[in-house]
């Protein structure tokens, strides 16, 4: 299972999306009860936000959110979540998420600037083609939430 996993978000980090969610629905039925479905989950709907569909991304983000995980991972559940409401135009669960992580972040700067220096922490950026993506989804939908920029 890791290999299907780890796969899939190599292949986020290279721009090769249409090929991530495959990649970790075969970890997931490999493993179906590993400790680390929720990151499975959380790509698998990442792929979806970035692809625009959003009612699909919330299903996963939404799965992602029932494993047992560490807090900083539910922070970015939650970010996504209210990411994909607001552009769904569900202002009122957009408005729930994005308290639910800014909650999360227990007086960690909490703005646009801060998501965008932290979210590859562990990993190398991605490719243009990938952070244009994020800019027009995950971050636009952000914003639409009400999350300041700085």
């Amino acid at each position: 299972m890791p290999a299907y996993g780890n796969l899939g978000r190599c292949k986020i980090l290279t721009g090769s999306i249409h090929e991530v969610i495959p990649l970790e629905e075969q970890a997931v039925r490999l493993s179906p009860r590993d400790p680390f479905l929720g990151t499975l989950y959380t790509r698998i709907g990442y792929v979806h936000l970035l692809q625009s569909r959003t009612d699909e991304a919330i299903v996963w983000f939404k799965r992602a959110l029932l494993p047992a995980r560490p807090v900083a991972m539910l922070r970015e559940v939650h970010l996504h979540l209210a990411s994909a409401y607001a552009l769904n135009g569900e202002t009122e669960r957009a408005a729930f998420e994005l308290a639910e992580a800014r909650r999360m972040s227990r007086g960690n700067t909490f703005n646009i600037a801060w998501v965008k220096a932290h979210q590859y922490r562990a990993d190398p950026e991605p490719p243009p083609s990938i952070r244009i993506l994020e800019d027009r989804t995950y971050f636009a939908g952000l914003r639409k939430a009400g999350m300041p920029e700085e």
